[in-house]
């Protein structure tokens, strides 16, 4: 296989989240991001419990306060995810522009939040619940970094060639 190191290419963590899950969004979402030429390299279904989630997310108490951090935590544990690491060039960015904005009604029509998550921000603060917004995915290079490691061991994470990437490089 081609080194590809020098062309852009990492990894990063997609969390398709309860409500992806209970919707039966799954397969449609991650073909989002295989359409893209993204490649999935580790993939598991998990329940979250407390300890796993507040090391994932280790610093959004700190970040945006405890109610959002609770409510957060909550919804991350009220049914399973699928935690998916892809890899490509540029991967960060990419997966970031594929699901689009945080908040559903501000994603634009193509994204995956524009196009299967509905909720408001407003509509979030009134009934005190997360914002089902479907996916988590890493914020930037660091982040991703630190997210594959926490969610899939070296002997989960796989190489291989596919054949987008005997065509490109």
């Amino acid at each position: 296989m081609a080194d590809l190191s020098n062309l852009g290419v990492e990894r990063t963590l997609v969390l398709l989240k309860p409500d992806a899950v209970s919707r039966g969004l799954v397969g449609r979402i991650v073909a989002r991001f295989e359409d893209s030429a993204l490649k999935i390299v580790g993939v598991k279904m998990k329940q979250m419990d407390a300890e796993f989630t507040r090391k994932h997310y280790f610093d959004l108490e700190e970040r945006a306060g405890s109610e959002i951090y609770n409510c957060t935590a909550d919804f991350m544990q009220s049914g399973p995810v699928i935690a998916v690491a892809f890899e490509g060039v540029d991967a960060v960015a990419k997966v970031r522009k594929l699901i689009g904005p945080t908040f559903p009604n501000e994603a634009a029509p193509g994204t995956i939040r524009g196009d299967f998550a509905h909720q408001t921000k407003a509509s979030s603060e009134v009934s005190g619940k997360a914002v089902m917004n479907l996916v988590h995915a890493s914020g930037n290079s660091e982040e991703a970094k630190y997210e594959v490691e926490l969610w899939f061991g070296s002997d989960e994470q796989f190489d291989y060639e596919t054949l987008a990437e005997k065509l490109a490089y």
